[in-house]
């Protein structure tokens, strides 16, 4: 009805602070391999691109987690895939890039009578008003249009949430994040599902060892629906009949 919600993902304390670690590490880990000066020239400085493909484990289970796929299956009519999963880190006192009004399918202006996309924000700190949690305008996956600035200063509202808790979004829902008047940046892991047309934003088929994850894991991270690499190679992704006696 609102277009969005908080689901608790259900870790013990010893698992979201085990995420937490593991999200400083592949920060500096992805710092050192793409270059703090070009990412920074690019405005991608407080970004990790598909750290699932970093560490395994801890972001492993932000994806698959029991809770949200459940969630998930009850919103997106049949088969979902990840379309992108990012690390974000809203910077204390600094100007930030998803400060803006914005939906996650950007520049796309339309709506659906069914979720097409659903994103899954997990709060690796907790979200609060004073570090920048993430604004809503309530019921916008509704309209194509963005809304005036009075239905903005009226309806506008903020979302704090505790470590360990995803802000779901139909990704249609306009949302900006705050400014952190904190002295601590406010980390973020999101999480884009899609209905399997809507393109990856990054291909986990090549980002991914697929051996380290099941048949339905592949299939969430769209490893079967892969765009075929040519006609041989889409026929030999046929199924086939199978012979009876």
């Amino acid at each position: 009805m609102y277009g969005f919600g908080v689901l608790d993902a259900g870790f013990t304390p010893q698992q979201t602070e085990s995420i937490s670690a593991a999200f400083d590490v592949v920060h500096q880990g992805y710092l050192e391999i793409h270059g703090l000066d070009n990412l920074t020239a690019i405005n991608e400085h407080n970004t990790i691109r598909c750290p699932l493909s970093l560490a395994i484990d801890p972001f492993k289970a932000l994806v698959f987690n029991e809770n949200l796929t459940m969630l998930l299956k009850q919103l997106i009519r049949g088969a979902f895939i990840l379309s992108q999963q990012n690390g974000i880190i809203n910077p204390p006192q600094k100007e930030y890039n998803q400060a803006a009004w914005h939906r996650d399918l950007p520049y796309q202006h339309f709506v659906s009578s069914s979720p097409l996309a659903i994103n899954a924000l997990y709060c690796v700190d907790e979200f609060t008003l004073e570090n920048g949690s993430t604004y809503v305008l309530p019921g916008t996956h509704k309209t194509e249009a963005f809304p005036t600035s009075e239905f903005v200063e009226r309806n506008a509202q903020q979302v704090v949430a505790k470590a360990g808790q995803y802000l779901v979004l139909d990704c249609m829902t306009f949302h900006a994040g705050g400014f952190n008047s904190s002295s601590a940046p406010r980390r973020a892991v999101n999480h884009l599902f899609t209905i399997p047309m809507f393109k990856q934003q990054i291909a986990f088929a090549n980002a991914v060892d697929a051996t380290q994850f099941t048949v339905e894991q592949q299939k969430i991270l769209g490893i079967p629906y892969a765009e075929a690499q040519g006609v041989d190679a889409y026929l030999r992704s046929r199924p086939r009949p199978s012979r009876g006696g």
